[in-house]
């Protein structure tokens, strides 16, 4: 089965103001070839670029007959994968464990939509802005990254995997820049 991984970011300058700017970032790996997407939106969150990041990477695929790999920084996005909380959520009429609303219930279920057309997906949870530079830092989380992924990637294939969320994030903030030119015009 052909493997696609996708690595996602987002971001929002101003996160907890009335007038703040958001941007998504994700990077598209399939067999040698890379695309980049990007984008951003006005009075948002951090959490909506999150899942906007995912939702347009998702929705680029031309095939829905693959092995899609997810590596996120955002524990929002992995957590809910990976714990299973959507399902939680959708017994209990889209309220959380605290009995409150879900909140971006509209983007959780187009998300779902396209994780759900999709026939093998997994998804990973990345340290994000790490510096690898810092040899212990990399250490420290490429053990961790294994560890809480359940994988046994070499050090070099986590090391491209923090590069590619790097690019996420540099993609996100040409997203927020994006935005803010709207803001201008």
């Amino acid at each position: 089965m052909k493997t696609v991984n996708i690595h996602t970011d987002g971001g929002c300058s101003g996160n907890q103001h009335d007038t703040n700017v958001g941007g998504w970032g994700a990077v598209l790996e399939y067999n040698g070839n890379r695309k980049e997407l990007f984008g951003g939106e006005l009075n948002t969150t951090n959490n909506r670029m999150e899942l906007m990041a995912l939702i347009k990477g998702l929705e680029a695929l031309k095939s829905k007959d693959l092995a899609v790999q997810v590596f996120s920084d955002s524990a929002y996005v992995i957590n809910c994968f990976q714990q299973g909380w959507y399902h939680k959520w959708r017994i209990n009429n889209w309220r959380n464990s605290k009995k409150e609303p879900v909140e971006n219930k509209e983007l959780w279920e187009r998300l779902l939509a396209s994780v759900e057309s999709i026939s093998n997906i997994s998804f990973y949870s990345v340290k994000g802005h790490l510096d690898i530079n810092k040899t212990s830092d990399v250490t420290k989380w490429y053990k961790k990254f294994n560890s809480k992924n359940d994988l046994n990637y070499t050090r070099e294939e986590f090391i491209e995997v923090v590069k590619m969320n790097h690019v996420a994030d540099e993609l996100a903030n040409c997203g927020i820049k994006q935005a803010k030119e709207t803001m201008i015009d």
